[in-house]
């Protein structure tokens, strides 16, 4: 199968250098002249996302050989391009780092460049000016040659101080022969605020429509928006069908549930959509609101292909789970920001805590794990896992290779993944439990009764078996409920 999807990658010599801000604002500006656009992100972060679904009006998605492998990246891409009220008419891929900035040691895997170069995509490269006029052509140069199969197709300065700079920036790259799209002025309202672990969310921030609108302004009068698209077009047709959650459930084994997995199930589980969303349907109560903004769209579409009905609450406000609940999950997000209010809200967490007791299958990730500790800086939380959180004074950030050393609701014992690791928290055992996962690092996260909890995010699109292996316990304990039985 062959598409064509006129596509470009937003890029920069480093981080700081605006590329969120361009590549959100392209977005926006894009879709405000009618086009549908899909945004991407190179790399496992989930704040950027959030502004781009806020661009575009569709879910982020993320690229990220690392956690999903080379092979599925086009998949993934063209799945994102292709799923929702129409096709996306240009896809806007946000880099991440330097352009080929990848995992140390790994000679650029995973970079932008890297992906770049396996969706066979143009580089619009954003630099910013501020502290330099002619060296930027230095660095444009280097950037454009250090890599001949990358293709740097265009090029936007950021945070000029006035025509003048911009013009001697301007006059020092025409001899490179790559044009020049647009020149962004500094301006205060067109910054995210940031804090601990990067940008604010945008769920966080209430303004943050007024200003993506301001900046949807600012680029549509800044940007050479035609230039942006003939670049966007001249991208080369892409081989490759669309991921599909149901044909990667079938590719692990959820066609039909067999043998121990449907021995968990209490039955067939199937990879296709499933029935119909009603009483037969089991519930996957999936945490969201202002402290949980982070989960892959792709993990609730496997989700539902495997034949669950995905109900998202909020921790904050909420007093109980959704109705027929039969699994939880709690993925990525700032509760430390929210502490006082999570502990605040004593329904939530007495529903939390009862439902894991009862041996309702959960699967937490990072925050999800914060929140099922006992407490969190002293703040009491759910108290399903015999541990204490709190702020730490250094930053964890790394992809960890890690196998399952048990049987758990989410991996069968020997499963191998890559994770990605990102928090600024301890997590303090009062006593001995078995480990979620364990690697290079040593033991890492909790396996307590129907609960696998992980500083670790990992993308179910990399491992759809989770999503097969989760459903079925999910089912298996539907159905015990139904029978007024509570599963051992």
């Amino acid at each position: 199968m062959v598409t064509h999807l006129p596509r470009l990658v937003v890029a920069a010599p480093a981080s700081g250098h605006g590329k969120t801000t361009v590549a959100t604002g392209l977005m926006a500006a894009l879709r405000r002249r009618g086009l549908t656009v899909s945004g991407h992100k190179v790399g496992p972060d989930y704040i950027d996302p959030g502004y781009h679904q806020l661009a575009t009006g569709r879910p982020g998605r993320n690229l990220d050989p690392h956690l999903v492998g080379e092979n599925t990246i086009v998949p993934l891409l063209l799945h994102g391009a292709q799923t929702g009220p129409s096709p996306a008419e240009v896809a806007v891929i946000e880099g991440v780092m330097g352009l080929y900035d990848g995992h140390i040691g790994g000679d650029g895997f995973a970079s932008t460049a890297h992906v770049a170069g396996l969706t066979d995509t143009p580089v619009l490269l954003v630099v910013d000016i501020s502290h330099a006029s002619r060296s930027i052509a230095a660095v444009v140069l280097g950037m454009a040659t250090f890599d001949p199969s990358i293709r740097i197709s265009g090029v936007i300065l950021n945070k000029a101080g006035s025509l003048r700079h911009s013009d001697e920036v301007r006059r020092a790259l025409a001899p490179l022969g790559i044009p020049v799209l647009g020149v962004l002025q500094r301006d205060d309202e067109v910054t995210a605020p940031s804090r601990h672990l990067g940008l604010v969310p945008v769920a966080e921030r209430p303004e943050a429509a007024r200003s993506l609108d301001h900046l949807a302004g600012k680029v549509a009068a800044s940007i050479d928006l035609d230039a942006v698209m003939r670049i966007a077009r001249e991208a080369p047709p892409l081989a490759g069908s669309p991921w599909s959650p149901d044909t990667a459930l079938v590719g692990a084994g959820g066609g039909h549930v067999s043998g121990d997995a449907e021995e968990l199930a209490g039955g067939p589980v199937t990879g296709g959509p499933g029935p119909a969303a009603g009483p037969g349907r089991p519930v996957v109560a999936v945490a969201g609101g202002r402290a949980f903004t982070f989960r892959y769209a792709e993990t609730i579409e496997l989700l539902e292909a495997a034949g669950c009905e995905v109900a998202v609450f909020d921790p904050l406000t909420d007093s109980d789970l959704p109705a027929r609940t039969a699994g939880i999950y709690l993925g990525g997000g700032f509760p430390e920001v929210h502490a006082p209010a999570l502990s605040g809200n004593a329904p939530m967490l007495r529903a939390l805590r009862a439902a894991t007791s009862a041996g309702m299958p959960t699967v937490a990730e990072c925050a999800g794990l914060l929140y099922l500790c006992r407490s969190l800086d002293g703040a009491p939380m759910v108290g399903a896992i015999d541990a204490d959180a709190a702020m730490a004074p250094r930053l964890t950030l790394a992809y960890r290779s890690s196998t399952a050393p048990a049987d758990s609701v989410l991996a069968a014992a020997g499963t191998e993944i890559t994770g990605h690791e990102f928090h600024r928290t301890t997590v303090t055992p009062a006593s001995g439990a078995a480990p979620a996962w364990t690697g290079p690092a040593g033991p890492e996260g909790f396996v307590t009764g129907s609960v696998h909890a992980s500083y670790l995010h990992t993308h179910w699109a990399g491992h759809p078996g989770f999503a097969v292996r989760f459903a079925a316990n999910v089912n298996r304990f539907s159905q015990a409920m139904a029978l007024g039985a509570t599963p051992r």
